[in-house]
C-alpha cells in the first residue's frame, strides 16, 4: 500500500510514518512548505509540500494513495476565545476532508485524542461507546477543540467518507521535537513543574502508538473509534517515576481549583503584556481530563495490544530528549 501521513513532524506523525516504513508500505510525507521536514530524511520517503488550507495542492498530493493519516492535530498553544479555536480547527480538517474526497483516498484516519470521551458514569475504563450529550459543559479550548473534531470525523463517516478514529492514550516517546506531552518529562526536568493535577491516565509508548494507528488505518471499521492504550496509572506514580529516573524531586499534588485560578492570571497576563503563561488552558485540559481507559476493542478488532513497558518507554525518552539537548545530562 502506498500510505499518506501528514504531520509527520510531530510526535504521533513521526512514529506513525515509522510503523508504515516498518510494515513495508511505501510511505509519502505531506508537509507544510515551512516544515522542518529533513529531520526524517533519513526514512527516504516521498515527500509534497501543501498547505492543509491550499485545496489544489493538498488533493494534488493525495491522488494515487492508498490511504491517509491524519496527525496533524489542532493544538492551542496561545490564549484565545474558544469559539475561535474551534473554528480555526474544523476549518483546517473540512479542507483535508475535502481533498480526501476529490482524490478519491479510499482509506482515512483521523487521529482524535482521549479527552474526546466524557468519564464513566460508573468510574469505569473509558471506552469507545462513552459520548457528550451536546457540548461539553467546560468551555476549554483545547477540550472543545478535540470534542467538535471528534463529532466532525464521525458525521463524515456518516456522509460516505471512509473514515476510522484511531485514538491514542497519553503518549511519551522519542522525536517529540515540540516538545508536546514531553513536557512532563522536560519540565519536571528544569524544576519548572513543581504541581500537578492529580488523577488517573494511560499511557502508552508512542512507538506503539504508530503501530496501533497504521492498524486502525488498515483494519478499523469505517465510522469507529478505536482506543489504543497502553497502562493505566495514576497520575501521582506517573510523575514519581519520572522524577526518580530523572533523579530530581517528584512534583506535588495541587487542587484543580487552584491550577484553573493560576491559568486565569496567566491569561490576563498575556492580555496585558504578550507574554505566554507559564500554565495555560490546554495544559489544565491535559492534567484534568485524564481517566483510565479499556483497549478492548483494538484488542478484539485490530490485534492490537502494547507490549512496551512504561519504564521502558521513560528510559527511551529521557534518553531522547538528553541527547537533544532538552534536559542536562
Amino acid at each position: 500500500m502506498k500510505i499518506a501521513v501528514l504531520g509527520a513532524t510531530g510526535l504521533l506523525g513521526h512514529h506513525a510514518a515509522r510503523a508504515v516504513q516498518a510494515a513495508g508500505h511505501d510511505l509519502l510525507l505531506i508537509h507544510r512548505p515551512s516544515s522542518r521536514i529533513a529531520r526524517l530524511g533519513y526514512l527516504n520517503a516521498e515527500c509534497h509540500a501543501a498547505e492543509l488550507l491550499d485545496h489544489g495542492a493538498l488533493s494534488r498530493a493525495l491522488q494515487g494513495v492508498d490511504g491517509v493519516m491524519f496527525c496533524a492535530g489542532h493544538y492551542p498553544t496561545r490564549p484565545r476565545r474558544w469559539q475561535e479555536e474551534v473554528a480555526s480547527a474544523l476549518n483546517q480538517t473540512n479542507h483535508f476532508y475535502a481533498a480526501c474526497q476529490a482524490a478519491d483516498v479510499p482509506r482515512i484516519l483521523y487521529v482524535g485524542a482521549a479527552i474526546a470521551l466524557p468519564r464513566h458514569p460508573q468510574g469505569l475504563p473509558g471506552h469507545e461507546g462513552l459520548f457528550y450529550e451536546g457540548m461539553p459543559r467546560w468551555r476549554n479550548p483545547y477540550l472543545l477543540c478535540k470534542w467538535a473534531l471528534d463529532e466532525q470525523a464521525r458525521e463524515q463517516a456518516r456522509n460516505g467518507l471512509p473514515v476510522v478514529i484511531g485514538i491514542p492514550a497519553m503518549t511519551l516517546g522519542e522525536f517529540d521535537v515540540g516538545p508536546s506531552t514531553g513536557r512532563l518529562i522536560t519540565a519536571i526536568a528544569s524544576g519548572a513543574m513543581r504541581r500537578y493535577v492529580p488523577g488517573p491516565r494511560n499511557l502508552i509508548d508512542a512507538a506503539e502508538a504508530g503501530r496501533g494507528l497504521l492498524l486502525a488505518l488498515t483494519k478499523g471499521r469505517v465510522g469507529e473509534r478505536y482506543l489504543l492504550t497502553g497502562e493505566n496509572i495514576q497520575l501521582s506514580e506517573l510523575t514519581a517515576r519520572i522524577a526518580a529516573q530523572l533523579g530530581v524531586n517528584a512534583p506535588l499534588p495541587v487542587a484543580l481549583s487552584v491550577a484553573k485560578s493560576v491559568a486565569l492570571l496567566g491569561r490576563l497576563r498575556y492580555r496585558l503584556t504578550g507574554r505566554l503563561p507559564l500554565l495555560d488552558d490546554t495544559a489544565i485540559a491535559v492534567m484534568a481530563g485524564g481517566q483510565f481507559l479499556d483497549g478492548a476493542k483494538a484488542r478484539e478488532e485490530l490485534g492490537f495490544v502494547a507490549q512496551q513497558t512504561l519504564d521502558a518507554t521513560l528510559l527511551r525518552a529521557i534518553q531522547w530528549f538528553r541527547e537533544n539537548g532538552y534536559i542536562g545530562a
